[in-house]
């Protein structure tokens, strides 16, 4: 009985061990679990958030210092704001729509995931979630939106982290500048100003609430892409505003109703900075200076450029005063400071968002009239001819090739000035001279000096490269034209000049370009001074002279699908250039519009640098001639005129055409630097010398 009784008590005190064991088990794991959890936080509070991909995106800063853009997959479109700057509606729809208790949870709803949870096991299906702004924010800085369970462990714990390391205002701050708002807006600001044109500070109940809905499909529910799905889902919001007490159900029924105006869908967004611009830094970068493209994308880097935000913004008002009301008509504009080489503005179509193709690149244009200034420059410096030098503008046969080939130009409008010089073919753009000029020179000198000058396109060897028939880039135009206005001196245009990591090493700076003279500084003034004509009275670029308050010298250039005019001051070099994508030729209209961009431009980007006169340099001499015979003037010739020249190639002989007066006294060296031209501007060369 004994041993029976001591067995009773052993299988008794065998079950209570066992819970004994169960329940140390339990505490045992319990303590570490919750010390596991502590030193998880605890690495976490002290762990650093990964690199955010908008923050990894490199920057491209203007002259000024300025951010103007981020490089991004498919070109981001963002501008930040603090909380603020940005409407109480738009905050308090988009709280009460994609998550009420934002300022009550640390980062995840509980209630809300057992909820979506049990609806979908209800459903067989994933039909709603539960994803906190936190982690929504989680998601779209650190992570891809692929659906896994890793990725759904490093949300929770980004997360997590999100919440120990900012308060809530900075979370819905950077969540409202994270979020995509479709058409390529991120974040509020950018997204107020594509659909409304305004900043989301002054967004009303109506735009919040439109706005607010978007994100949950951005294509979906875009007032772009289908108004109908974008007013129910305004009408969900209200409705959610309504049931957290932010709105009366009467305000949500005005905010319903209430037509909004919206920005039209292919109007160019105006936080979307100089994008052409944009994108030949890109192939600057990667093309020619080397970087990875996924360095650029993602590394941080600070791109230091040349652009000047003034002069990018005249010149994109420039163009849009004129080709507003010309659907399809493009354009481009390109200015470089001849000086150094720095490109101060690109604008590379008429809108960026019909079409990204930067026109100031295209090789297939012809540049017509505008290259003539090429030609002349090389017939000035060759010594071969001079600006007084003379030929009959009528029709011609000429005759080339060793007489194997003919050419027979015309002049536009079938205009003949008989005889004349060089300044009245500049300023009349005559093409029976221009013939003339190339034949005299030689073609392959006038490609040799082009080549110099920084044309690269194919140049043929024919006459009519006299007419510009050989297509050439704006880029290269302006390029060139600075080597004139640059006293005959070559830079190789320069756009970006340092590059910096996230850590702020620089990683590339451009070297200081030294000038190289490619041709005498008199001849290239000579030409200048002869160019100032088509400005004048008579010239082909007379139009604008009005709208230009300051000297400057240019070619206009047109032909049946090209309208162009390159010109520059000392301080800028510019070529724009008008026409249509597929060939379509220009009408009388359409074809003015490339002088009137380049005087607005000129004017607005110079607006705030007094003007300055050509400087003069040595060997040029200024003499009076006489216009019908290209002789030295005396005191009998009726209409003299002031010329300048190539010291050593002025007219050494006196005319004997009107008698025989004494000779027209030559200027006072004072006087031959005051006295180039008939322009009204005289008066301000005069007090500029003296």
């Amino acid at each position: 009985m004994q041993k029976l009784a001591r067995s009773d008590r052993y299988h008794q005190r065998k079950p209570r061990r066992a819970w004994r064991r169960l329940l140390k088990l339990t505490l045992g794991a319990g303590l570490l679990g919750v010390c596991a959890a502590g030193f998880l936080l605890l690495y976490l509070y002290q762990a650093d958030l990964p690199l955010a991909d908008s923050d990894r995106n490199s920057q491209l800063i203007d002259s000024k210092g300025n951010t103007i853009a981020v490089f991004s997959d498919g070109g981001k479109n963002r501008e930040n704001v603090d909380l603020p700057e940005i409407s109480p509606w738009l905050i308090k729809a988009t709280l009460a729509t994609e998550d009420r208790h934002f300022y009550d949870h640390f980062g995840f709803d509980l209630k809300g995931m057992a909820r979506a949870a049990l609806v979908n096991l209800k459903e067989m299906g994933n039909v709603q979630g539960a994803s906190t702004l936190t982690q929504q924010l989680a998601r779209n800085l650190f992570l891809t939106h692929e659906r896994t369970w890793s990725r759904k462990i490093k949300e929770a714990l980004y997360t997590a982290q999100l919440e120990m390391k900012y308060d809530k205002d900075d979370i819905l701050r950077m969540y409202l500048n994270e979020i995509y708002y479709g058409h390529g807006a991120y974040g509020i600001e950018a997204a107020a100003q594509m659909y409304f044109g305004k900043p989301a500070k002054n967004l009303s109940l109506a735009e919040s609430a439109m706005l607010a809905g978007v994100p949950k499909g951005p294509t979906y529910y875009s007032p772009f892409n289908h108004m109908k799905n974008a007013k129910d889902r305004q009408r969900t919001v209200l409705s959610a505003m309504v049931a957290t007490g932010g709105i009366s159900p009467q305000e949500a029924d005005r905010a319903y109703n209430e037509m909004l105006a919206f920005q039209s869908p292919k109007q160019q967004n105006p936080v979307d900075k100089a994008p052409y611009f944009r994108d030949y830094i890109r192939s600057v970068v990667v093309d020619e200076l080397g970087f990875d493209e996924t360095l650029l994308e993602h590394g941080g880097l600070s791109i230091y450029t040349t652009l000047d935000p003034d002069a990018q913004q005249a010149a994109e008002a420039a163009v849009a005063s004129e080709l507003d009301k010309t659907p399809e008509l493009e354009a481009a504009l390109i200015s470089i400071d001849p000086r150094n080489g720095y490109v101060k503005a690109l604008v590379g179509g008429a809108n960026y968002k019909q079409s990204q193709y930067n026109h100031v690149f295209a090789t297939t244009r012809q540049p017509g009239s505008s290259f003539k200034p090429i030609m002349y420059l090389s017939a000035l410096a060759s010594g071969k001819m001079t600006s007084a030098s003379k030929f009959s503008s009528q029709p011609t046969l000429f005759h080339y090739d060793d007489n194997r080939k003919t050419y027979s130009p015309k002049n536009f409008g079938d205009k003949y000035l008989g005889e004349i010089d060089m300044r009245q073919a500049i300023a009349h753009s005559d093409n029976i001279y221009a013939v003339n000029t190339i034949l005299t020179v030689g073609a392959e000198q006038v490609i040799e000096l082009g080549r110099k000058m920084g044309i690269t396109s194919p140049l043929q060897p024919v006459p009519s490269l006299a007419l510009g028939t050989s297509p050439i880039s704006p880029f290269e135009m302006a390029t060139a034209f600075a080597v004139i206005g640059n006293q005959g001196r070559s830079v190789k245009p320069v756009a970006v000049l340092k590059i910096t990591d996230s850590s702020g090493r620089v990683l590339y700076e451009a070297k200081t370009a030294k000038p190289e003279q490619i041709v005498d500084q008199a001849a290239a003034y000579v030409l200048t001074n002869l160019m100032e004509s088509v400005f004048e009275t008579g010239g082909t670029g007379n139009r604008v002279s009005s709208e230009i308050k300051r000297p400057v010298a240019g070619k206009t250039g047109t032909t049946s699908t090209d309208a162009w005019l390159v010109g520059f001051t000392p301080e800028l070099s510019t070529a724009v250039w008008v026409g249509y994508d597929k060939g379509k030729t220009l009408g009388t209209a359409e074809s003015r519009k490339a002088a009137p961009i380049f005087a607005k431009y000129t004017e607005k980007a110079l607006a705030k640098v007094p003007p300055k006169i050509f400087p003069i340099p040595d060997g040029v001499v200024s003499v009076y001639i006489d216009p019908e015979t290209g002789k030295l003037a005396t005191t009998d010739c009726p209409g003299k005129k002031l010329e300048v020249f190539i010291q050593g190639t002025e007219p050494t002989e006196y005319c004997e055409a009107h008698g025989e007066g004494k000779p027209e006294p030559l200027p006072e060296p004072a006087q031959t630097e005051k006295q180039e031209t008939h322009s009204w501007w005289n008066d301000l060369k005069r007090w500029w010398m003296d």
